[in-house]
C-alpha cells in the first residue's frame, strides 16, 4: 500500500480511520480518487486503440501494454508488421524523434525485400 502496488481495502480503511481519530470514509474517499486519477492518468498514455490491430500484439492484451515503458518493443513490432496507418498512429503518439531512436537501437534489422538486379 504505501508503495502504492495495492490499494487500500475499505475494512483496513476504517480500522486505521479509527485509530487515527478521523473521520469514517475519509480514507476510502481518497483511494477512490487515486484509483480515479491513476485511470485517467493511463487513459492519457495509450494511443487511438482503434488505428492498431490486435494481432500485431496476439501475445499479450493489449489493454494491458505499458506503452512507455514499452515503447522501444512496440515501435520494433509495428514497425516489423504494421502497416502505414499503423506507423503513422506511433508517430503522433510518441512523436518522429523518439520513434527514430527506438528505431536505431534495434537489436535486429527489419525485413527488407531488395528486387534482383539483371
Amino acid at each position: 500500500m504505501t508503495k502504492g502496488r495495492r490499494s487500500l481495502n475499505t475494512a483496513l480503511a476504517l480500522k486505521i480511520e479509527a485509530a487515527l481519530s478521523l473521520e469514517e470514509g475519509a480514507l476510502a474517499f481518497l483511494q477512490t480518487y487515486y484509483e480515479i486519477a491513476q485511470v485517467k492518468k493511463k487513459a492519457l498514455h495509450t494511443p487511438n486503440l482503434s488505428n492498431l490491430r490486435k494481432s500485431l500484439f496476439w501475445d499479450t492484451d493489449i489493454s494491458k501494454i505499458n506503452w512507455d515503458k514499452q515503447y522501444r518493443a512496440i515501435i520494433q513490432r509495428v514497425y516489423e508488421r504494421g502497416n502505414e496507418t499503423e506507423k503513422q498512429e506511433l508517430i503522433n503518439f510518441y512523436g518522429q524523434e523518439k520513434i527514430n531512436v527506438a528505431l536505431s537501437t534495434m537489436s535486429r534489422n527489419l525485413y527488407v525485400i531488395n528486387k534482383n538486379k539483371m
